[in-house]
């Protein structure tokens, strides 16, 4: 989403810097919820004193947990960045907005977050419609918090497809000048 973001050649030109952080550290909430949620629900099934005593199927649970810890982590870092931009002038606003959409792996982060995010939010609904009486899939037995929780397992998903593109495939380095289209080679 960042790549939709005017970005002026000037840190103090950057329109809508506040809308530009907010979305960053809510993004960055959404997968660090996610994170927490698959940790406490892994270390959960593992460990049989910790186990719950529902009966309910690890889907089920996954998906609660990485919403419920969604929501606790969106909160928290909202309080966080209001405390920490509290009396800021708007110059280091521009600033920080500026620096995000200067940073190329900050950019392709971005992309490949939004598109887990946007592709398992898409797969959920679609479940959730296609979803009979005896066989319910675990994002419709949750509604909405199935959505979120199953749009932030593709925010994690689509980190870790970053994080295997940029460093896996192309080695941590950026091209320095894009090649035409059909100059391009394939994998």
């Amino acid at each position: 989403m960042s790549r939709y973001f005017p970005h002026p050649p000037y840190a103090e030109d950057q329109p809508l810097a506040k809308t530009i952080l907010t979305t960053h550290v809510a993004t960055r909430a959404v997968t660090l919820g996610t994170l927490i949620g698959i940790t406490f629900t892994g270390v959960r099934t593992v460990i049989p004193a910790l186990r719950p005593k529902t009966d309910s199927p690890f889907a089920v649970r996954l998906l609660h947990s990485c919403a419920r810890n969604i929501f606790i982590t969106l909160g928290i870092t909202g309080v966080g960045l209001v405390g920490r931009m509290w009396g800021r002038e708007h110059v280091e606003w521009q600033d920080r907005s500026w620096r995000l959409l200067e940073n190329k792996g900050q950019t392709e982060t971005d992309d490949w977050t939004y598109g887990g995010m946007g592709g398992a939010t898409v797969g959920a609904l679609i479940a959730m419609l296609r979803a009979g009486k005896e066989a319910r899939p675990a994002v419709a037995m949750l509604g909405w918090r199935g959505v979120v929780g199953a749009a932030g397992l593709g925010s994690v998903g689509g980190m870790m497809g970053y994080l295997g593109w940029r460093y896996g495939v192309n080695g941590g380095k950026f091209s320095e000048k894009l090649a035409k289209k059909e100059e391009r080679t394939g994998l």
